[in-house]
């Protein structure tokens, strides 16, 4: 009970602003993302410590991502994040630190693509020309009806596991349902809109359903390599900025590319 109302109380706190952040559009969500962004690889930087990942090189290679998203579109994003890879390199013949260095360079390139881009994307949905505001807030309100289903249908009525060795309290019972839900949150979302309609919004619901629990499952393997439940106390019962954000950072870059590929973006 008490998680619940930990729960519901950050979220009266942090929503409104973060709502309105994404309704702005612009350089405000730019100013969000970049926000999440370094929280988010704080956290990533403490689950790889191990592996002495260059963190300075991932924060600018995911801030400059961020940047690009809204200075020049899916090509500018990509030169940001390239960033990462010379300086990580760079930074680290400098710093003439201990162990390897294609694990100390891979894990950071690994950190600032999986963040970086992932809200990059979520940047350049808003900054789609026709309806960008309705493309982000579908893909928000798709990925959050879809772990809502899953969630409580599988703990009702989930009895097979989905993938027990990295989560084990995820069903396929729970999948079946958020797919469910995020296509017909998509579906509504689009209804009779020039912008994604018809069969292409089920396509672009589906398209999501299969991305978030993959982002989700994907932190969820990280946290088992190193034994940890949550990557920060930083939201309270929700965990940390990256425990909210992992179905987000593969849901985006796919919703984009799907939109993209019909020619809205």
């Amino acid at each position: 009970m008490n998680q619940l109302i930990s729960r519901v109380l950050v979220a009266l706190v942090v929503l409104p602003p973060v709502l309105g952040m994404v309704y702005l559009g612009g350089w405000w969500i730019a100013a969000l993302a970049g926000a999440a962004c370094v929280l988010a690889l704080h956290e990533v930087f403490k689950l790889l410590r191990p592996f002495r990942p260059v963190a300075l090189a991932g924060f600018a290679g995911g801030l400059a991502a961020i940047a690009g998203a809204v200075l020049g579109g899916p090509e500018w994003v990509l030169g940001g994040f390239m960033l990462t890879l010379p300086l990580a390199f760079l930074l680290k013949g400098m710093g003439g630190t201990r162990g390897s260095t294609a694990v100390s360079v891979g894990s950071t390139f690994l950190a600032a693509g999986w963040v970086g881009l992932g809200l990059a994307h979520i940047v350049l949905l808003r900054e789609i020309e026709i309806d960008g505001r309705l493309a982000v807030f579908t893909v928000l309100l798709a990925v959050f009806a879809d772990d809502t289903a899953a969630y409580f249908v599988g703990r009702l009525v989930g009895r097979h596991k989905l993938a027990p060795a990295i989560s084990p309290g995820k069903t396929w019972e729970g999948f079946v349902a958020g797919t469910a839900a995020a296509i017909f949150v998509t579906w509504i979302a689009l209804y009779r809109t020039e912008f994604v309609d018809g069969y292409r919004s089920f396509v672009l619901g589906g398209v999501i359903a299969l991305a978030a629990p993959l982002g989700d499952l994907f932190e969820s393997a990280l946290k088992r390599d190193v034994d940890v439940k949550d990557t920060s106390r930083l939201l309270g019962a929700h965990g940390g900025m990256l425990d909210r954000l992992d179905a987000h950072l593969f849901a985006a870059v796919a919703a984009f590319y799907v939109i993209a590929a019909f020619g809205a973006a």
